[in-house]
């Protein structure tokens, strides 16, 4: 586990929530072309030999205006008028990267839906119910979280709903 921790690890810690660290080098994590985008969950998902539908990327959307988390598997895409449907908005879409680096305090690549800036209303995809350890960000590129799906519903206060598509 990392000397220091970043803000959702020391969040899990404070919560009390069983968590694994697991660490990789993250080639995106040395700079990349902007335009290669990079897909940083699939990365991850290689770099630690884990199925791509339990390393889930975290997506910050506007809903009706208001910043929103969501949190899909790395092979599927999220589907904006289900996450929508489910925030109770009339349409979402992605958020501006700039705007998800301030809301969060974390950089793309690496945020992560526990210890954010600002708490953003989250919503998890319904896959994530039937894994029995799911992985997200621990808040900066080269570092993943390895927790049960309920316990990162309750770090995260998450509304479980279908968001996800293939």
């Amino acid at each position: 586990m990392p000397a220091h921790g970043t803000p959702a690890i020391d969040a899990l810690r404070r919560a009390g929530i069983s968590f694994d660290v697991l660490e990789y080098e993250s080639p995106a994590a040395h700079g990349r072309d902007r335009d290669a985008r990079p897909s940083y969950g699939r990365e991850a998902a290689t770099a630690l030999d884990v199925d791509p539908a339990r390393m889930f990327k975290t997506l910050v959307a506007a809903a009706d205006g208001r910043l929103i988390a969501a949190l899909v598997p790395v092979d599927r895409e999220l589907d904006l008028k289900r996450l929508a449907s489910a925030a109770g908005a009339r349409k979402a879409a992605l958020a501006d990267p700039a705007a998800a680096e301030r809301a969060t305090g974390y950089v793309v690549g690496g945020i992560s839906p526990i210890g954010a800036r600002r708490t953003l209303p989250t919503y998890l995809d319904t896959s994530a119910e039937g894994a029995g350890t799911v992985y997200v960000s621990a808040g900066r590129r080269g570092l993943q979280l390895a927790l049960d799906p309920a316990d990162l519903v309750r770090a995260t206060n998450a509304t479980v709903a279908d968001i996800a598509r293939p």
